[in-house]
């Protein structure tokens, strides 16, 4: 098989890590495994391995011809046979199939606010799907949308999965006490409820001096990341809450965590909840998406609804005052993980998938 993955960007985010980890896990189990990114490029790229085949196309609008026919020649130069369009690209891999009719494509559906699909907007896709040989939907939310909305009959769900980072120097070097600190791995965007956080931070402050809570995520330099800031200033919390912006080791960023949170309002199934069991941290996160596929609360974490920051704070101080539970979660998070999540669970699915429903 000869398999391209297409994303927009190669910035750190969750449907560009998968795109990634695709590319690479792929390159160990096909004759082809490359990647194209369309509009920017981007820190990941640097995660690539070295039998990826990258190539950006510069794509400056929808309808960038120039962009589409650099496509299509990397295509017919590489003999692709199946494009696997991640989130929006989904709209220059239908354009490919125009001028490329023989290419078989799958559509591997990110969206992030999985918990308010009533709103998705739909028109586009009812137009462009039909198109598409197959759809991968990363929870089970989504591949419901896609069957019942879109009316698709080849719509698998495959989780995501951690793939193996490479190691980038110079490591990062987390501020705070070590033994004391608290991660979380979250872009700066609204649907990541940093607030809840903050409101947390501000009693972790009062009950146990000398925790810290560290975030790595792009700062997109908006109104959403400015409020944040301006609220660390305002809380009084400038020596124990911190800010590094995009991060690529993020193996040696967790090697020195000792908790890791999610506090989204909607997610599907975060990587960022992966790569906190690959490395055997405890967590405390919020029940939204097919994370409760992941997590079963007090057995290898602690699982509380959204929004809701008393609840949150409880557990997070639980865990700060017991060694033992911290240890407990994290090896039941890492088993949990490495048996369903892995790589290698995960591409046996996806090729026997594409075997049996896309290849026939």
């Amino acid at each position: 098989m000869r398999i391209l993955q297409i994303i927009d960007s190669l910035e750190a985010g969750g449907a560009e890590s998968m795109a990634v980890n695709y590319a690479n896990a792929l390159a160990k189990n096909v004759k082809f495994s490359g990647l194209v990114s369309s509009r920017e490029g981007g820190p990941l790229v640097q995660q690539l391995g070295d039998q990826v085949s990258y190539f950006h196309l510069n794509k400056k609008s929808t309808f960038d011809l120039g962009a589409l026919f650099r496509l299509r020649n990397f295509v017919k130069i590489n003999n692709v046979a199946i494009v696997q369009a991640h989130s929006s690209s989904f709209f220059i891999a239908f354009l490919l199939k125009l001028i490329c009719p023989s290419i078989k494509l799958i559509w591997q559906d990110h969206y992030g606010d999985s918990e308010f699909l009533n709103k998705r907007a739909s028109l586009v896709f009812r137009i462009t799907i039909p198109f598409f040989d197959g759809i991968i939907a990363v929870n089970q939310k989504l591949k419901n949308w896609s069957t019942e909305v879109l009316c698709f009959k080849n719509v698998i769900y495959l989780p995501n999965f951690s793939g193996v980072k490479k190691e980038v120097l110079p490591a990062t070097t987390l501020k705070g006490v070590p033994g004391k600190r608290i991660v979380l791995l979250a872009n700066l965007r609204a649907q990541k409820d940093h607030f809840l956080v903050l409101e947390v931070a501000r009693k972790i402050k009062e009950f146990y001096p000398g925790w810290s809570f560290h975030l790595i995520g792009k700062d997109f330099d908006d109104t959403y990341s400015r409020k944040i800031k301006n609220l660390i200033s305002a809380y009084n919390l400038d020596e124990m809450f911190f800010l590094y912006g995009t991060r690529q080791d993020i193996g040696a960023i967790l090697e020195q965590a000792s908790i890791g949170i999610l506090s989204s309002k909607s997610e599907g199934l975060p990587v960022a909840l992966l790569e906190y069991g690959f490395h055997k941290k405890p967590v405390v996160v919020t029940n939204v998406g097919d994370i409760s596929e992941v997590i079963k609360n007090r057995e290898n974490g602690f699982i509380v609804n959204a929004e809701e920051e008393e609840a949150f704070y409880k557990v997070v101080a639980e865990l700060i005052d017991d060694d033992n539970l911290k240890i407990t979660f994290g090896n039941e998070l890492y088993k949990t993980v490495t048996e369903n999540f892995s790589e290698g669970v995960v591409v046996k699915k996806y090729l026997n998938w594409l075997q049996s429903t896309i290849l026939k």
